[in-house]
Formats: C-alpha cells, structure tokens, sequence
C-alpha cells in the first residue's frame, strides 16, 4: 500500500503555461497624493491564473490533466480574489521602492480579477519622482514567463527573467521626455496597453496583405509571359517582358 502512495499518491507539481498571452503590468502615479503609486496587475492567459492558485495550494492539483492542459473555472478567479494567500503573493513578487526605500503595498479586493486584474497602491516615504518597480508574478513557476509593462508618457517595458525590475519616470517633465514629439499618450495606461496591441497586429497584418499583393503580381506577371511564350514560341527573351 506504501509502494502505491508512493507511485499515485504524490502530486505531481502543476505545468506552466508561459508561452501564451503575456501578463500585464500598469504603472500609474496618485492623481491627488505625490507619495503613492498604482500597479496594476492582469494575467495573460486565465489557465495561468489556474495554475497560480494551485501553486499557491488554493485549487486542487488534479485540475492540471494528465497530458499537462489545464482548464480555468470562474471560480478559480473568486478562489484567488479573497484569498490572503493571493494577496501576499502579490506583495512580494511585486515590489516598489524610492531612493532606495521601500514603499508600503495594499491590495485593493479585487472585483473582477480575470477581465480586470488586481491593484496594488503603494505608499512611499515621500513625494515620488521617479521609482523602481520590480515583477517577479509567475517566474517563479517558470523563468520563461514576461511580462508587458506601460507607464506614464507611454513608456514601456518588458519585464522577464534576470530583468525583473525597472525604473519609472512618474513626474510630468520627466515622463513627456520619453514621449517621441513631447506629448503625452492619451488613455489610462491600460487603454494604452490595448492600443499598443491593436497597433503591432495591424502591423502583422498590413505586412501579410502586402505580401499576399506581391505574390499575385508575380503571379500575374507569370501567367502573362508564360500566354506570351505560348502564343510565340520563337520569340526571344527580351520580347516577353
């Protein structure tokens, strides 16, 4: 019977799923207090936040099949939403600081955690200009996981690992100079992420229509000198053009 816990009984550690869509992170300074700063936090993919909660002992192991797929229910979200365990998680695998100090995290309940993700405010010890902010959410469960980060002005960044932390120019001036132009990005930074999305699958696309027009150029400009060459077959090369 000891031989069967053994071979059956012990679970098998959960699979990640790093190579699908990629997380989000949104960093954006108080509107009213210079000394706090919002993060928010959006998973990429929702079987990923599956795979957190059973990582973080929240969802039953055998929610990850045999063949490594994992399936998400919205109760996965809920069971991650109110757990402190979550919360705790996300306090220490996200990390902000100024001039080298530590700022307070507190994550607000989060009321739709799959369409919305989760919101950390944090307080620093004074006004902020600039502040490192560093992302370590699922590397943990596989070092291949990124994540898309967008702040004022528009800046970005990708965070991954061995480079999970960067700095963030949240003053005005500071933020419009890494704007091409000098202005301001419109939007939240959320909406700003969207865009950006928006804009690189319109460039994916415009670049398979141009060279889907350039394949049938070539192809009619194949046909045509093939009709040429079969109305005149004594006809020289320089005559089919």
């Amino acid at each position: 019977m000891a031989f069967a816990v053994v071979l059956f009984g012990a679970p098998a550690p959960a699979e990640a799923h790093p190579f699908g869509d990629p997380q989000t992170i949104a960093i954006m300074p108080d509107q009213d207090r210079p000394d706090v700063v919002h993060v928010r936090w959006k998973v990429g993919g929702l079987d990923d936040l599956t795979l957190l909660g059973i990582s973080l002992d929240l969802l039953p192991r055998d929610r990850v099949m045999l063949d490594g797929a994992v399936f998400y229910q919205d109760s996965d979200a809920a069971a991650l939403a109110t757990s402190d365990r979550f919360t705790a998680y996300l306090l220490r695998q996200i990390t902000v600081s100024s001039g080298g100090r530590a700022c307070a995290g507190s994550v607000q309940p989060p009321s739709d955690l799959a369409r919305t993700g989760a919101t950390v405010d944090y307080t620093c010890p004074g006004p902020v200009g600039t502040v490192a902010v560093a992302v370590r959410t699922l590397t943990d469960l596989n070092p291949a996981y990124r994540t898309l980060a967008i702040g004022p002005g528009g800046a970005r960044a990708v965070y991954e690992s061995g480079r999970d932390s960067h700095d963030w120019a949240l003053d005005k001036t500071a933020a419009l100079a890494g704007v091409p132009g000098g202005t301001s990005a419109t939007g939240t930074p959320e909406q700003q992420l969207g865009r950006s999305a928006a804009i690189q699958l319109g460039v994916v696309l415009g670049g398979i229509l141009l060279v889907a027009v350039g394949g049938l150029v070539l192809f009619r400009r194949s046909t045509r000198r093939r009709r040429v060459a079969e109305a005149l077959p004594n006809a020289r090369p320089g005559q089919l053009g």
